[in-house]
């Protein structure tokens, strides 16, 4: 099996990112790799959760941003 790639996981969209991470970690389950096999397995899981954490993070933001304008282009009802 070729080592598993991490410099590659800034270019997955949430949704390959987050698909891929359920296969590596279903194959870390299984029990039947090697320690090597499983310690880059390891190390792409880790590269791809925070790939998802940056994803959800940015759209929190964008959520909150857009509340935020939303908020502010609301009139009050004190005038």
């Amino acid at each position: 099996m070729a080592e598993p790639r991490t410099s590659d996981v800034g270019e997955l969209s949430y949704e390959q990112a987050r698909d891929e991470l359920v296969a590596v970690v279903s194959r870390l389950e299984q029990g039947q790799t090697t320690l090597e096999e499983s310690l880059a397995l390891w190390e792409r899981g880790e590269a791809l959760a925070q790939r998802c954490e940056h994803w959800l993070i940015g759209a929190r933001d964008r959520l909150d941003r857009a509340r935020s304008e939303r908020a502010g282009a609301e009139p009050n009802g004190d005038e």
